[in-house]
């Protein structure tokens, strides 16, 4: 999809305390072998701030790089992964009061990894379609220090889960990145990949067992697709999307200065997504995202303020944002940075 007229105008991140991937090692909680062949050297952990309180954070300090300010919020959408707060109760409401927004439309969606891209999809229909909004606040945030997950290895050896979140600010006054496009799309074949053979009806009591998706995995790809057919499926289906988005922005690889994917062991990155489209991993976020961990929905936004922050983008760069999540989802977008932020003159 081609966007015109649609910025971000600030952007955010909050990630708590970090812990080494060697100290992990050393205590137990992380098999040697995947530490030394993965390269992922560390994550954070939040052991008291829930992720909405996190969520709020980062919007926060969205908000106060934004030209726009609390009162001019009329969309809020929040894109999680993991328990955000009592069944029955209402994330996106929460974080609102916490900043005060009143009278927003807001919208929680559920896409996993990919939720910031649908975020910022859903958010752009908004901007500039019937709704003719003005300014659309994006936020993201996890905690997965629970005893029902293991951050390190219960998602499988190519990640290891952190807690922290993310918010940008996205308005159709210019701001320091224009949104050149954006497309996404769903591949069904793959959705028992991540749901397992659990049943669909509520439980019948509450369940104590950890959440493995290493396990769900393996029952898909030892009976249903082997695990090289799942993988050139995904791959196939990704780069598609990727190729759509550089259309729709009338760009070529060539063109793009930095590549910005969710923080995983660069092989597989490299193997699904950068070798088939010729990019270069050091074109990539690999490099930093190894030692912050995978975030969920936030990588994508942690990664951006990191290149912002060091100066490795300039005015004039363009930037490809790719994310995947369950179901099998993926989204890509394509941003043009317009002028250094404000925050950072």
């Amino acid at each position: 999809m081609r966007v015109e007229g649609v910025y971000l105008d600030g952007i955010g991140h909050h990630l708590p305390d970090w812990v080494s991937a060697e100290d992990a090692v050393a205590d137990g909680r992380y098999r040697a072998e995947v530490f030394e062949a993965s390269g992922l050297t560390g994550t954070h952990i939040s052991t008291k701030l829930p992720a909405l309180d996190m969520a709020v954070l980062a919007a926060r300090t969205a908000l106060e790089r934004s030209s726009a300010g609390t009162a001019d919020v009329e969309s809020h959408i929040h894109a999680s992964v993991y328990y955000q707060g009592p069944e029955g109760s209402y994330p996106p409401g929460y974080i609102l009061r916490e900043l005060g927004v009143a009278g927003a439309g807001s919208l929680e969606i559920r896409q996993g990894c990919n939720g910031l891209l649908a975020a910022l999809e859903i958010a752009v229909g908004q901007l500039t379609g019937v709704a003719e909004l003005a300014v659309a606040l994006l936020t993201t945030a996890q905690n997965f220090e629970t005893p029902l997950v293991d951050r390190w290895h219960g998602f499988g050896d190519s990640y290891i889960l952190a807690d922290g979140a993310a918010a940008a600010v996205v308005t159709t006054e210019p701001g320091f990145a224009e949104v050149r496009s954006i497309c996404s799309g769903t591949l069904p074949g793959l959705e028992r990949w991540h749901r397992g053979d659990g049943p669909l009806t509520p439980p019948v009591e509450q369940s104590a067992e950890q959440v493995s998706m290493t396990a769900r995995a393996a029952a898909f790809t030892d009976d249903e697709m082997p695990l090289a057919r799942a993988v050139e499926s995904l791959s196939e289906f990704d780069v598609g999307i990727i190729r759509r988005a550089l259309v729709d922005a009338d760009l070529n690889v060539a063109d793009l200065a930095r590549v910005i994917t969710i923080n995983e062991d660069a092989r597989m990155t490299e193997f699904t997504t950068l070798g088939p489209l010729g990019i270069d991993v050091s074109l990539s976020t690999w490099d930093h995202g190894r030692s912050v961990g995978h975030v969920g929905a936030a990588d994508l936004v942690i990664s951006l303020d990191h290149l912002l922050d060091t100066g490795q983008v300039h005015p004039g760069d363009h930037l490809l944002l790719v994310s995947q999540g369950p179901g099998w989802l993926c989204s890509a977008a394509v941003l043009t940075l317009l002028e250094k932020p404000s925050w950072l003159e």
